[in-house]
């Protein structure tokens, strides 16, 4: 005859028993279920890996009390380029880190004339800030249109920090001087980070196996890039870029 305690032991072991069961199908469910979505993911889009470089022209914004001396600063070119990863997030979005490099900075051009014996002769000189900036921006990537052609939009922060900046100057009359360069101290007032947020267009084309693409793309610094007591020096980093690149799926 079973007893009370039997009985209740029996009980709590099959009801222990039945719910391990149920705890198990639902892992098995959610399993099969995650494999699915997975499946049909990677069968739909893949993961691609790509390159790109060009061209940035970056410039300054607009401390006020400059006034007229910011009429001679013109946008100062340099190069970029960055490696990246392509992570579809769904039918027409995607997740895009980079690790890029860029050149940042602004030019400043002063000139007057020399009146010799009736000839003007015009004098100047080039003053160029010009920093390296290792970047990373982390994007997000919406295809405008599905296609053989893909216009597409991408946004989202970025994070710079400079490795080594100079100074170049060059003098200009009859003919231009060679550069001057002075490297740039970081560190007290100059500040190294650069935190901003990058946005723009582009088209890319199927090409073989990947994808060729043209994109143009506007960045703003949120970051001082002096730090001076008691001056607030709103001076910013700035840029237009420019790049041509190519991107293909992993495993390939």
């Amino acid at each position: 005859m079973a007893t009370p305690i039997t009985t209740l032991y029996t009980f709590s072991f099959h009801s222990l028993h039945s719910l391990v069961n149920i705890m198990k199908r639902i892992v098995l469910a959610g399993i099969a279920a995650l494999g699915m979505l997975f499946g049909s993911s990677s069968a739909q889009a893949q993961v691609q890996v790509g390159i790109r470089g060009g061209a940035n022209w970056g410039f300054t914004s607009n401390p006020g009390y400059m006034g007229a001396l910011m009429s001679s600063f013109h946008p100062s070119p340099g190069p970029t380029g960055a490696v990246f990863l392509d992570i579809p997030l769904g039918d027409v979005v995607s997740f895009r880190p980079e690790i890029a490099y860029v050149q940042k900075g602004f030019l400043v051009k002063q000139g007057t004339e020399l009146n010799i014996g009736g000839f003007a002769l015009p004098i100047g000189a080039r003053i160029a800030y010009q920093s390296q900036y290792l970047e990373v921006p982390l994007l997000l990537k919406v295809n405008l249109t599905q296609g053989a052609v893909q216009p597409y939009f991408i946004a989202g922060p970025s994070v710079g920090y400079a490795m080594d900046g100079r100074v170049r100057t060059r003098a200009t009359a009859l003919i231009t001087t060679r550069p001057f360069d002075v490297d740039v101290d970081y560190g007290g007032a100059l500040n190294r980070w650069d935190i901003g947020a990058t946005g723009g267009l582009g088209v890319a084309m199927d090409a073989g196996p990947g994808k060729f693409f043209i994109e143009g793309r506007y960045t703003y610094g949120f970051s001082r890039q002096i730090q001076v007591p008691v001056v607030n020096v709103n001076i910013r980093n700035q840029g237009v870029a420019l790049s041509l690149g190519y991107s293909f799926p992993i495993g390939y």
